[in-house]
């Protein structure tokens, strides 16, 4: 039996309690498993996107603008043509001048003679070595018709109508008539993704098919990019991404490197290998919008809160539809019936923003939690009771039920493991120069679920394959759809492979969002289904009377082998989630607590953190091991936000001057303290048929604010520009000193 003639559809109309992973008898699903490509990886025998390049292969170096604005006019193209061992200088229409975002498939093509910041590709240089086509690109000399560009936001334009606001009741009045308020501006610098992996791409055709090994997110998105970039049809595009050496964000659309690489492949009717270089990767792909945040909290005598406001200005490049939704978790997180939420973009002439790991609530979170922190001081309340008093029963913005809501007992079970019993005052205890204080911070990410397909192949001798379109960007995905598949069918591990990253295979949701593992998952979960009920039609009884486990199939004390029931044949099932209802009849998030302990040098301003310590509810776990792993991730992601990361740009002529591993500073081994992640047992039948949810940027959501709320406990002072640098620190407590 090769045909798919085996399928299970599901759509999320309701909640499903079926808790069909709590009935199965392999137990491997839920348990700190290996990753079965780690022994590929740590040897080095994993290829990533430019590690294998076919017989022949030339290679492309960008030429980028060095103004911020304006038209390219010329180059010396024919002087660059003619040096030794250059191929083609390729200046095509169909080129970009911005990554796409990963979402859809309209119109990429951007046109890049158009100049929008400094870095942009404007040509490609092709030549026989890479050092013989970068040697060429630096020796153009394009011509540009200059224009003025626009590199900060002018303060007036704050005040401007923001694009997306909601609001309910009064918040001035509220504000006027609380027992206590904050009005408070925090400020957070724009960030740079950092990935281990630079941007690359292989291309090659044969004949009218492009096949292009590329560092991908999102492959059937990804596809459809790039077919619209290049004017050709999506069924001839494949691109192989097996391996990725992390994203978080950066790669969530098709990229500059990977449409010159076809463009010149198709032009030299040979492989092209286009491979960015660090500083290409911070000045030419996304970034995260830097923000400006106004909060304004108030509440009754009792710490309740009476008005929520939250208010953010970020910017994003001319033309360009997606901005940092930093208020997104703020219309629901906390109550107060009094709400204003406002969302401002300014555009300007800077690299790109996209999204970039936990997108809005790894910026808008902490600066919340540092605002409730505010104002549990003025209410002279505890700041982990300030929040239990302020956790709403329904979404106070649109009254709908939470499918799930553990803040609260993330918070108190939290507090617990941490010893915040042990926080003393403000600026209360000290050890020789070190100031040491605690924090603590709420987190909370959006939960989503996505269209995913998989499919599994049970072979006549008992092994099965997973294949699906799904990538692994560092996350766990060959090992958690691995367990699944073998969970579901009572196999052992070494009998189940998984195949990823290929986009001819049934297309996934892609990695981003969070959304990949509860996505891709239940796709795999649902084709394993299909395979359990054709077992059980073959032994004649219902699915849910047979037991699977050890390749054997256990029903009415009869155990049967499954090679026996195949019987020589082989079983193909489709399997395919889709959202439902269930995304838009309850608010779905995953929900966290996280604690810091920092020391706080009084004589230089530097910050040492001391214990990193998070309590998260975020479903069903599919292997302890990897999630973990994501958390501690995402909390070193956040200790970068709290003291460490910043693009910095001249705002002279928008050059970014943070442009590399050396000046733009992300935690190295000794910046990071030890790290206690903790799991709440948590079920969400809304979620999706493994009642699983996301992890690795729920972990970012709160390290940041924490961290700051512990420097205010051990100093007295409050750093609102984010990150908290030593000379930041060490002038605000010099500046509280003699006020004193």
């Amino acid at each position: 039996m090769d045909d798919m003639d085996l399928s299970l559809h599901h759509k999320m109309e309701e909640k499903d309690e079926r808790n069909q992973l709590d009935q199965t008898a392999q137990d491997v699903l839920s348990k700190p498993l290996d990753r079965p490509e780690g022994p590929l990886k740590v040897t080095g025998r994993a290829t990533y996107a430019d590690e294998e390049h076919p017989e022949g292969t030339a290679h492309g170096v960008f030429v980028r603008s060095t103004v911020a604005h304006g038209w390219v006019t010329g180059m010396n193209t024919a002087a660059l043509r003619k040096m030794p061992g250059v191929l083609a200088v390729v200046r095509d229409a169909k080129m970009l001048r911005n990554p796409a975002q990963g979402t859809a498939g309209e119109a990429p093509v951007q046109n890049p003679n158009e100049i929008f910041y400094v870095g942009q590709p404007i040509a490609l240089v092709v030549a026989e070595t890479l050092e013989q086509a970068r040697h060429a690109a630096l020796a153009a000399r394009p011509k540009y018709e200059a224009k003025d560009g626009e590199f900060e936001v002018p303060l007036e334009d704050y005040e401007t109508p923001p694009k997306k606001q909601s609001s309910e009741g009064d918040l001035d009045s509220a504000m006027g008539q609380a027992a206590h308020s904050v009005d408070s501006i925090y400020t957070t610098p724009a960030m740079g993704h950092a990935m281990m992996e630079p941007h690359a791409a292989v291309a090659q055709w044969d004949g009218g098919k492009l096949t292009i090994r590329a560092s991908c997110q999102m492959l059937k998105y990804n596809v459809a990019e790039l077919a619209d970039s290049l004017g050709v049809k999506a069924k001839n595009v494949r691109i192989l991404s097996p391996y990725v050496g992390g994203g978080f964000g950066g790669k969530l659309g098709i990229s500059h490197e990977a449409v010159a690489a076809a463009l010149a492949a198709r032009k030299l009717k040979r492989p092209v290998s286009v491979a960015l270089h660090r500083r290409n990767v911070f000045e030419a792909t996304t970034r995260r919008s830097e923000t400006r945040q106004r909060l304004r909290l108030c509440c009754d005598d009792q710490g309740h809160l009476t008005g929520f406001g939250h208010e953010a200005w970020v910017s994003s490049l001319h033309g360009e539809s997606f901005s940092e939704p930093v208020t997104q978790a703020s219309s629901f997180t906390y109550a107060g019936d009094n709400r204003v939420i406002g969302h401002h973009i300014a555009r300007l002439n800077i690299t790109c923003a996209g999204s970039m790991r936990a997108p809005g609530e790894a910026v808008g979170v902490p600066i919340v939690e540092c605002a409730m922190d505010e104002l549990a001081e003025k209410a002279g309340i505890d700041p982990v009771d300030f929040r239990l008093r302020n956790i709403p029963e329904k979404d106070p913005s649109t009254g709908k039920p939470y499918s799930s809501n553990r803040l609260a007992d993330c918070l108190t079970e939290g507090a617990k493991a941490f010893g915040w019993e042990k926080r003393g005052e403000v600026a209360h205890q000290r050890e020789g120069e070190w100031l040491i204080g605690l924090g603590v911070a709420s987190a909370v990410r959006v939960n989503m679920l996505m269209n995913s397909e998989a499919t599994i192949t049970l072979d006549p001798d008992g092994h099965a394959v997973v294949e699906t379109d799904m990538t692994d960007i560092g996350t766990g995905s060959y090992a958690i759809l691995t367990q699944l598949a073998a969970e579901m069918l009572g196999l052992p591990m070494d009998r189940v492979k998984t195949v990823l990253g290929d986009s001819d295979l049934p297309p996934s949701s892609g990695s981003g969002g969070s959304f990949g593992a509860a996505s891709a998952g239940s796709s795999v979960m649902l084709a394993a289904r299909a395979l359990r009920e054709k077992i059980a039609e073959r032994l004649g009884v219902e699915e849910k009377d047979v037991t699977l486990k050890d390749g054997n199939a256990i029903s009415g004390n009869k155990v049967t082998p499954l090679t026996e029931i195949l019987a020589g044949e082989r079983l193909k099932a489709k399997g395919e989630i889709e959202p439902g209802a269930t995304g838009d009849d309850v608010r779905q998030a995953t929900w966290g607590a996280q604690f810091a302990e920092v020391a706080v040098s009084a004589i230089t301003g530097e910050v040492r953190v001391r214990r990193l310590d998070a309590t998260f509810a975020c479903g069903r776990i599919l292997n302890p091991k990897t999630a973990r792993s994501q958390c501690i991730g995402g909390m070193v992601f956040g200790l970068g936000s709290a003291l460490t990361e910043e693009l910095s740009y001249d705002l002279r002529n928008g050059r970014l001057m943070t442009r590399d591993l050396a000046d733009y500073h992300i935690p190295s081994n000794l910046d990071v303290p030890p790290m206690n992640v903790t799991f709440l047992e948590d079920r969400d039948p809304y979620a999706n048929p493994m009642q699983a949810k996301g992890i690795g940027e729920l972990a970012c959501c709160g390290t940041a604010g924490a961290i700051l709320n512990a420097i205010h406990n051990a100093t007295g002072i409050r750093v609102r520009d984010f990150p908290a640098t030593p000379d930041k620190v060490i002038e605000a407590i010099e500046a509280a000193q003699g006020q004193g």
